[in-house]
């Protein structure tokens, strides 16, 4: 708990315990990992933060450095702290540090110490030593939150501190380093003058201005080379601006400042413009290529010449290169710019070797006695003729692998050739640069290898050895292996392809059964639509029983009042409440009716396409159960017509009676004697004529019992057919199912019978023609055909 202890100080309010904490934590963090996470993990980054903001940010006091240096302690070479402060979210409150504002005339020391401080932290998060996924993600976050845009913002400011500026462009050549996304933001920033140019091409001016302080060139070196690192596109720009149907007069291009540097009179100036230009080909083919179309002017009268064949001039001219200045550094960087250029690209060392002068300038400069200093000079020119005989192409006759291979034999002999290509890397400058590809030098006479090209000797010294001694024998073996090779790699994309159709084939499969299943489950739920329909026709039937239920108690509650009426009115009402419900039970009835009729119409639909046998079954048994249908809805008819004629009887009575009832209401004072014994007869008469109504009612109440086992029956049937259909749809996909790995196997047999052929056809046996198996093909698909059109008949 002592250091959960420790970090309770920096909330401490008095200021001085919570520096002299931040002193103590600075002690304890360095070189402890251990201690590092759980300083991390107790809070740090956020309290560590917050300290910085309420201090001012850049514009803090020594308590602001105390913070940054504890943050580099918890950070550095700690990559599970570094990807604890990522996703806590903390670089985006790294932004404020950098907003330095318009107003930069007074820049203090701690101000410049602090913002240093700022700055390598970034780096620490993107350092090109982290795994590569950290560095990617820290670099995304870095471009989402506007970091990177802030440091562009100081990169383009004047009145910046040189210092500053030049540990501002290292931060962002790592920011953008590898990634597409920053390095095309980069790309597309300009600087605020008029007119407004971009910001590479104002950082090249800087790199190949020999008045520029050199940790800033090399910082404008890196940030370009970490610009065009594993970025095509910008490779292809900046080759583009040499080209000769893009050049523009008018501007001032990043191709015309390297053409510029590449031929000044200052030899870091060379070197810069060579190493620049050499990343604009790493790894990229298409633009080595491109860049054989360069053409340079020299001097007004003569013909201009290739970019190429430039280059080797200056280095074939010796005495011009001492009168103008130019020392080891200047050929070192020119052939390290040939050597990149050459390397993996046949077409240029074709073009290097159609120049005569080349190859014997390149034996001359080995096989010479130099001293020290001209020894690295002859180890490139070793390596430069050591790619031009592993990377060509035989296509000139001079100077094919053989006779270069000869040549060094003789002119040179193989073991001194082999020790000039080792002094490269003994070399001390060479182990210098290999370690980090940021270009750090004491002094510019120390400037002489590049990172990229470190890794490019390293990958070529032992194929060039391998490749001096090679006889020319093993190179027929090495040159029918590469046919081989490439015949394989023929066989390779004849199976891609036909990989591919296969792929595409099954795509369409799939989206046919995609659809199936789509109709499958539009299927099912018309079933479920339809069962839901069903179930609430039967509510709705239940809803009326009641409704009707409480509709006759209504009527008996009213007819209870009316009791002036007499008995005979009451009769009446219960006579039309029963002949109501009739009514409604017959409806019913003729729902179900119809609702059997569908399923017996699905069910004759459905078994259309299966067995005979079955369907013959099944369409007898549709056809009795129409009949008994038939004979229910004749019954039924019957039933209607004289549910109707009781209607027309009951609605007779009721007009009787309520005449009835009025007359003796009006006359009663004065013919209720008379009226009596008339209206006892007339009811007498009624009372008889409703007797034979409710043994009529009694009767077709019979008839509706027998008419619902009948239908009870029907369902039963339909239910047995159901089931019948569901296991002829089994039968049948089972069917399908045996048919698909028929027609697997068939296609399987075609094959092997094709293969077959071709053997036969080999060895000069006659075989019938495709044109007689597919006319073969078509009769049976035909008859097929025909079974099928039978079936659905059926």
């Amino acid at each position: 708990m002592g250091v959960s202890r420790l970090m309770d100080l920096l909330d401490d309010s008095r200021e001085v315990i919570r520096n002299d904490g931040l002193l103590l934590l600075q002690q304890l963090t360095k070189s402890n990992a251990a201690i590092q996470k759980i300083v991390a993990f107790e809070n740090a980054f956020e309290r560590l933060l917050d300290i910085i903001t309420e201090e001012g940010n850049s514009d803090g006091g020594i308590v602001v450095e105390d913070c940054l240096l504890l943050l580099q302690n918890l950070l550095k070479y700690n990559n599970s702290n570094q990807n604890f402060f990522k996703e806590g979210s903390y670089i985006q409150r790294m932004k404020p540090w950098f907003e330095v504002g318009d107003d930069n005339s007074g820049w203090s020391a701690q101000k410049v110490t602090n913002l240093h401080l700022m700055l390598q932290l970034v780096r620490v998060l993107v350092s090109p030593g982290n795994p590569p996924g950290a560095t990617s993600s820290c670099q995304k976050f870095m471009y989402q939150c506007g970091l990177l845009q802030q440091l562009c913002i100081i990169l383009m400011a004047t009145g910046v501190p040189a210092d500053i500026l030049t540990e501002t462009i290292n931060t962002v050549s790592e920011v953008i380093r590898g990634s597409q996304v920053n390095q095309d933001y980069f790309a597309s920033v300009n600087a605020p003058s008029n007119p407004p140019r971009p910001a590479i091409v104002v950082l090249l001016m800087s790199m190949v201005n020999e008045r520029q302080p050199f940790v800033l060139r090399c910082a404008v070196l890196y940030c370009f080379q970490c610009f065009l690192y594993k970025n095509q596109k910008g490779q292809g720009e900046i080759v583009a601006t040499l080209l000769p149907s893009t050049i523009d007069a008018t501007s001032l291009s990043a191709g015309q400042l390297l053409c510029g540097g590449l031929f000044s009179t200052d030899s870091l100036s060379n070197w810069c413009a060579a190493v620049a230009l050499a990343h604009a080909l790493l790894e990229n083919s298409t633009q080595k290529e491109q860049l054989l179309r360069v053409q340079l002017a020299t001097s007004i009268g003569n013909p201009p010449v290739s970019l190429l064949q430039q280059c080797t001039n200056i280095l074939a001219q010796g005495d011009k290169i001492d009168r103008r200045g130019s020392k080891v550094q200047t050929r070192v960087g020119l052939l390290m710019l040939l050597c990149t250029w050459l390397t993996n690209c046949p077409i240029a060392v074709t073009h290097f070797l159609h120049n005569a002068a080349n190859v014997p300038f390149l034996t001359a400069q080995i096989s010479e006695n130099l001293g020290e200093e001209e020894q690295l000079v002859q180890g490139l020119c070793a390596m430069l003729l050591g790619i031009c005989i592993y990377y060509n192409d035989n296509s000139l006759e001079n100077n094919t692998k053989e006779k270069l291979k000869q040549l060094i034999e003789k002119r040179i002999g193989k073991e001194i050739f082999t020790e000039k290509l080792g002094f490269i890397t003994k070399h001390e400058f060479y182990s210098k640069a290999a370690q980090k590809p940021q270009p750090s030098f004491s002094s510019p006479d120390h400037m002489m290898f590049d990172h990229e090209f470190t890794k490019l000797v390293k990958e070529l010294e032992a194929v060039i050895i391998k490749a001096i001694y090679k006889s020319s024998e093993e190179d027929k073996k090495e040159e029918e292996v590469k046919k081989s090779l490439e015949q394989h790699d023929n066989i390779i994309s004849h199976y891609k392809t036909v990989i591919r159709e296969q792929d595409i084939q099954l795509e369409n499969l799939k989206q046919t059964v995609s659809s199936l299943q789509a109709k499958n489950e539009q299927f099912q739920t018309t079933v479920t639509q339809q069962l839901a329909q069903i179930q609430q026709h039967k509510d709705q039937y239940n809803l009326l029983k009641v409704q009707l239920g409480k509709d006759s108690q209504h009527h008996n509650a009213h007819n209870s009042n009316a009791q002036m009426n007499g008995f005979q009115s009451e009769e009446v009402s219960q006579l039309k409440e029963e002949i109501e419900e009739m009514k409604k039970q017959h409806e019913l009835l003729q729902v179900e009716l119809s609702e059997n009729n569908v399923l017996i119409e699905n069910l004759k639909h459905s078994q259309a396409g299966d067995q005979t046998e079955q369907i013959t079954a099944g369409s007898e048994q549709v056809t009795e159960l129409q009949k008994e249908i038939e004979t229910i809805k004749s019954q039924l008819h019957v039933q209607s017509t004289e549910i109707n004629r009781l209607q027309a009887e009951r609605m007779d009575l009721v007009q009787q009676i309520e005449a009835n009832t009025t007359v003796t209401a009006s006359d009663a004072s004065t013919t209720a004697a008379s009226k009596n014994s008339d209206y006892e007869e007339k009811m007498a008469s009624l009372l008889q004529e409703l007797s034979s109504l409710k043994d009529e009612l009694k009767a077709l109440s019979e008839e509706k019992s027998s008419l619902k086992r009948e239908l009870d029956s029907a369902h039963s049937t339909a239910a047995i057919l159901q089931d019948e259909k569901h296991k002829l749809l089994q039968e049948v996909a089972e069917s399908k199912k045996e048919q698909d790995d028929l027609l697997i196997l068939l296609a399987d047999q075609d094959q092997k019978i094709l293969g077959l052929k071709n053997k036969l056809k080999e060895l000069g046996e006659q075989v019938e023609d495709e044109d007689d198996l597919e006319s073969g093909d078509a009769g049976d698909e035909d008859d097929l055909d025909d079974e099928d059109s039978r079936d659905d008949d059926m």
